[in-house]
């Protein structure tokens, strides 16, 4: 179940936070540097302990906090980011079922997906979300951002 993230939480989402970007981000990126020594998961709960940090922070837990999402409104839309499902329980649904409850609670939903992470925009494409033919670097770095939208008929 998708429930409001709270101080309890913090070591889980960092975990999630952490793992996921190490095992989704580092064969795009190639940087080990970053991936092992400036993502580090006590600095991760360091930043969650801060006020308001976990506002708009989401876990799903079925008795385990599998993933996480920020969910935001941006007027009449809500924006998804930060949406992160742990490697090993991939593959079983959770991911569709986050992004069903978003949808369900939403007019028009859109997010930013990283013009390699093929995978992601599969998923997302799947689920309805079509390319808006926005993008912006991604901090210099050659990479892209993309921006899908989906939009309730």
């Amino acid at each position: 179940m998708l429930r409001k993230a709270g101080n309890r939480d913090i070591s889980r989402i960092a975990e999630i936070l952490i793992f996921t970007k190490r095992t989704t981000y580092r064969p795009i990126f190639k940087n080990a540097n970053v991936s092992f020594n400036e993502m580090q998961v006590l600095k991760e709960i360091e930043k969650l302990s801060q006020p308001s940090a976990l506002d708009n922070i989401y876990v799903y837990d079925d008795g385990i906090v599998k993933a996480m999402v920020k969910i935001e409104d941006v007027g009449e839309k809500t924006k998804v980011s930060e949406f992160f499902v742990d490697p090993f329980f991939q593959g079983e649904g959770i991911g569709t079922k986050i992004l069903n409850t978003v949808i369900e609670k939403s007019q028009e939903v859109f997010l930013y997906v990283l013009d390699k992470n093929e995978k992601a925009i599969r998923f997302y494409v799947k689920m309805g979300f079509k390319y808006t033919g926005e993008k912006e670097e991604f901090l210099n770095s050659g990479f892209y951002m993309l921006k899908y939208f989906f939009v309730k008929s």
